[in-house]
């Protein structure tokens, strides 16, 4: 099999051969290449077909390995000469441990790697497990492959990384059924009291001055919403004490060229939203699209004169109305159990995680990631224990208390 490596220059494509491994007899017709690097542009003409999550679409990729500089490795997996599944992940340290991950880290979130519908219909653990052996036989650094919060399904469709041993991920998902518009949806989720709510946000808005919902539909637009976002995000995490992911130059590099990308499709799959009021915005949501889904990827507040207003609930009544509007079917808040999800939401996904040693060293870590995830579910379903460590920890930070719109995790 030939893998085309894309230089990052978008002036030439080069072929790198890698050679395929063998499957046992009863998976002929499979084979197996691995690629390091950015062998990317042949991933990214497979998922013109393939079924994948938004953090594993061709531009989340691209977009990663650019501006993250990330130790690239991509696998993929063949039958009968053409692509049917595909792992594109990045190489890190943790302490003494390389760890090969889905790209972006604790960003990627609602994973399902890239595959081929009609392969799903009949895939087994077996062709996997030869393909990470493959991994093995190509990285003998990578001590560990470690892929956390996978989807169930995807349109319907298992995820086939569920036939490897796997363990349930500490953070549930939720989301909200959009079916029969969202009057309905009101009716079914104390609409009147969001309504009445809703009217007195907008009073408190036009008393400070005019409003707006934006939906960033330029570069210049993107590029205000995400420094609104960044600047917000920064203050925040500093006072509850948690570390800010998105505080890295090459994090923030990556959702911007995300997002200012997305702007050339006809159907955007990534979008930011924010409120405005008296032309400074107070609440922010990125978004991406998969089928026919909304996820919130991401959001958060100001904390100014009017966080008192909720203007990030504000913000979600007015995307989630928007989404019905559109004929969308779900909402999704994505990776996270917040009191101001529960206020919408009606379904819960449970994610799982797998984890594939590679090596001794790789054993020990997958142990101790496999028993810190179980101490973090416990004291996430504990509502004492972990309304204890939040107090504690914004404690130590500065005493804040969590603002509606904003995660606490």
């Amino acid at each position: 099999m030939v893998d085309a490596t894309a230089s990052f220059d978008g002036n030439r494509l080069e072929a790198v051969e890698a050679a395929p491994r063998a499957l046992p007899a009863d998976h002929a017709g499979l084979s197996v290449s691995v690629a390091d690097s950015i062998a990317f542009a042949a991933y990214a003409e497979f998922c013109r077909s393939a079924l994948f999550a938004p953090a594993q679409s061709p531009a989340w990729i691209l977009n990663w390995a650019k501006h993250a500089e990330a130790d690239s490795v991509l696998a993929t997996l063949s039958a009968e000469g053409r692509p049917v599944f595909s792992l594109a992940l990045e190489v890190t340290s943790s302490g003494p441990f390389r760890v090969a991950r889905f790209m972006g880290g604790r960003h990627a979130n609602g994973n399902f790697a890239a595959a081929d519908p009609s392969w799903l219909t009949k895939t087994d653990g077996a062709a996997i497990r030869s393909m990470l052996a493959a991994v093995a036989k190509a990285r003998p650094d990578i001590d560990l492959v470690a892929l956390e919060r996978l989807l169930p399904d995807l349109e319907g469709i298992a995820n086939p990384l569920a036939s490897l041993p796997n363990f349930p991920s500490p953070n549930l998902s939720l989301a909200v059924d959009l079916a029969g518009g969202f009057d309905a949806l009101l009716s079914r989720a104390s609409g009147k009291r969001k309504r009445k709510k809703h009217r007195s946000q907008t009073r408190k808005f036009e008393a400070v001055g005019s409003h707006r919902r934006i939906e960033a539909r330029t570069a210049d637009e993107v590029n205000r919403l995400l420094d609104a976002f960044f600047e917000m995000k920064e203050f925040r995490f500093r006072k509850m004490g948690i570390a800010n992911v998105f505080g890295e130059p090459e994090v923030r590099a990556f959702f911007r060229a995300l997002f200012v990308e997305a702007l050339s499709d006809d159907k955007p799959s990534f979008v930011l939203h924010g409120i405005e009021v008296a032309s400074k915005l107070r609440a922010v949501t990125g978004s991406s699209r998969s089928g026919k889904r909304l996820i919130c990827e991401f959001g958060a507040i100001a904390d100014d004169d009017l966080a008192h207003t909720s203007p990030g609930d504000f913000l979600f009544f007015d995307n989630i109305q928007e989404a019905c509007e559109r004929g969308l079917d779900v909402y999704d808040f994505s990776v996270g159990d917040e009191p101001y999800k529960r206020l919408w939401c009606d379904i819960e996904t449970q994610h799982f995680e797998v984890l594939v040693p590679l090596t001794l060293k790789g054993r020990a870590l997958a142990l101790i990631l496999q028993q810190g995830a179980r101490l973090k579910a416990f004291v996430k379903n504990s509502p004492t224990i972990w309304k204890l460590t939040k107090v504690l920890r914004r404690k130590t930070a500065g005493h804040a208390a969590p603002a509606a719109g904003e995660d606490d995790s």
